[in-house]
């Protein structure tokens, strides 16, 4: 991200100036997520994973405290709140850039005020009308996703001629919608998507479109760490494809190839290895343009 903002503290390590991918460490505070409920769901342990994922790589912690897993069910606004807002208190006093994961414009603002610096709205502002309206009056960095309905029962809207093409005319939409609201273009990020309302082959194509989806003209977030489709490339090694952590491979490699594809940001699990991974594909891309 042009401009980050480096926090001089034991958490922050010190960045190069190679400009690169970010990383977005993945901390869900919640009793029912598909890949790590239930781990972090005292203020405690939340915030020493918020520490260790910076320690790790991740530009971001991205916290949430509902889980958007196929299938789940809505917590109350009141739960939401309780979940993250202390623990984006103490990570944002700490050093650490956090961006608020929800759907809801009065979770968003109370984790704004706690100290976050970006909210990543999965539902791209449709789930509550009064989300964009407050990223254009906080003048804050979004992210706006694709997503056509909420977990419980978005399997049913899988339904796609062109997943590319249509994913990104409802993403031009979401923009657009933005727009209307106040929000600057320099505050929009576009997601893709990927798991929501979606099947395996659709997420596939989409990861093969991101050239079409770049040129939407937006920043892109690639979020598709430990998802589900990636349990096609788990056939090797005695890996299991139904265990979500045995997808880690699978998902650096995606960072791999989305940073080298010219995302701006990679959401991920497993921090480590998908630092590694953007860090690896923005030295190819800067030797490649004769860069050093």
């Amino acid at each position: 991200m042009t401009g980050l903002r480096v926090v001089e503290s034991a958490t922050q390590p010190t960045r190069t100036s190679v400009e690169r991918c970010q990383v977005l460490g993945v901390l869900n505070v919640t009793p029912d997520s598909f890949s790590d409920g239930g781990r972090f769901v005292s203020l405690a342990a939340a915030v020493a994973r918020g520490i260790e994922l910076v320690r790790q790589g991740a530009d971001i912690v991205d916290v949430g405290g509902e889980s958007t897993r196929p299938g789940a069910v809505r917590v109350d606004e009141a739960e939401e709140a309780r979940r993250v807002i202390p623990v984006i208190h103490a990570l944002s006093a700490a050093g650490v850039r956090v961006s608020v994961d929800t759907m809801r414009a009065s979770v968003a603002e109370q984790a704004l005020d706690a100290g976050a610096v970006m909210v990543n709205d999965v539902s791209g502002g449709l789930a509550d009308p009064a989300m964009l309206p407050l990223i254009a009056a906080s003048r804050t960095r979004c992210v706006l996703m694709h997503w056509r309905a909420h977990s419980e029962v978005m399997d049913a809207f899988a339904d796609y001629h062109a997943v590319v093409d249509e994913v990104g005319v409802e993403l031009s939409m979401r923009v657009d919608a933005a727009f209307a609201a106040g929000v600057r273009a320099d505050s929009i990020v576009l997601d893709p998507g990927l798991g929501f309302a979606k099947s395996a082959a659709h997420n596939w194509s989409l990861l093969a479109g991101l050239p079409v989806l770049r040129d939407l003209g937006f920043p892109l977030l690639i979020g598709a760490s430990r998802k589900r489709f990636l349990a096609d490339c788990v056939d090797h090694g005695g890996l299991a494809a139904d265990s979500p952590l045995d997808r880690d491979d699978a998902s650096s490699a995606v960072a791999a190839l989305a940073a080298a594809g010219g995302a701006w940001g990679v959401r991920v699990h497993a921090v480590a290895p998908a630092a590694a991974a953007v860090r690896v594909a923005s030295r190819i891309a800067a030797a490649g343009t004769g860069g050093r």
